[in-house]
């Protein structure tokens, strides 16, 4: 019998498997065992013993009904996480996409301008992040301040501004939306770099025949973005989504609340069930955005 060979495709699926395998055998020996403690975490009352260890108690789904029901504020701080991840991450992939595309192409200075935009991973951790994020703070109350001073001494009225985009006929909630995205513009550029790198070496790799022949065929750079360019990125644009939204929330308040829950409250059942329930939320997030996205994605292979 003559020995079968592998397709293209069988080869780059096994390419793909190989490729997960790492991820897959920490997901399976790690991470398995930490989430089924933590459920159990989150239907049970957990008693720290004088002698060191714990005492689980099934209490039931006793410590979910607080969390939405009794907690202060767990309700409102979930529903902003989701609002802010609503107002961020089109705004943070349009924004990457945009840079990306300024940065793939051929200037001086192109390697220094890049790596500004991946200083803020570098500077992402530790004293420099709470350096980072005072300095945000005092930006933006500077922002407020001037912005607030800025009409009795200039005569300038921001309100007149968004009166007359309203009088243009744009919506309330759109004028809204734009208000949020400069109230949180420093966050947006500091959480576009790994995006802005995807989406360089995603450019990187479309065949550059196609806009060559896009060129020959009399198409403008609008056309050529837009039959070319973007169908090229939209595989690169479900991954980056999905790493935004991940990323929002594990940089979202919700986190710092289950966070507090445990080691200041010393409540880890509670602080077990809103993390779970953060989790699912996303998951629900993730698997909608993924399948609306997967629809118009293109695959040139």
């Amino acid at each position: 019998m003559k020995n079968k060979r592998l397709t293209l495709m069988q080869k780059r699926a096994i390419a793909g498997y190989l490729f997960i395998l790492p991820w897959f055998l920490g997901f399976a020996i790690y991470y398995i065992k930490s989430l089924l403690q933590t459920i159990q975490f989150s239907l049970s009352r957990i008693d720290i013993a004088e002698t060191g260890g714990y005492k689980a108690t099934f209490i039931g789904l006793d410590n979910y009904k607080y969390a939405l029901f009794e907690h202060a504020s767990f309700n409102q701080v979930f529903v902003n996480s989701l609002r802010d991840i609503l107002i961020d991450v089109p705004f943070i992939i349009f924004f990457s996409l945009l840079i990306a595309i300024l940065l793939n192409g051929k200037f001086k200075g192109r390697a220094m301008v890049r790596a500004i935009f991946f200083l803020p991973i570098l500077l992402g951790s530790g004293a420099i992040l709470q350096a980072l994020e005072l300095a945000t703070q005092n930006i933006q109350g500077g922002a407020a301040t001037m912005v607030a001073e800025m009409a009795p001494v200039s005569g300038v009225n921001m309100d007149y501004f968004f009166e007359i985009l309203m009088d243009f006929g744009l919506p309330v909630n759109l004028l809204d939306y734009i208000t949020g995205l400069v109230g949180r513009i420093y966050e947006i550029v500091r959480s576009s770099s790994v995006q802005i790198i995807i989406f360089i070496a995603s450019l990187q790799s479309v065949p550059s025949a196609l806009y060559e022949v896009s060129k020959i065929e009399g198409a403008t750079t609008y056309e050529t973005f837009w039959k070319v360019t973007f169908p090229m990125v939209s595989p690169l644009i479900l991954t980056n989504v999905v790493y935004t939204i991940i990323d929002s929330f594990v940089n979202s308040e919700v986190v710092d609340m289950a966070y507090e829950a445990a080691f200041t409250s010393y409540n880890y059942g509670l602080s077990a069930a809103m993390s779970l329930l953060s989790t699912i939320v996303v998951c629900i997030i993730l698997v909608v955005v993924g399948a609306i996205i997967t629809k118009k994605t293109f695959y040139y292979n």
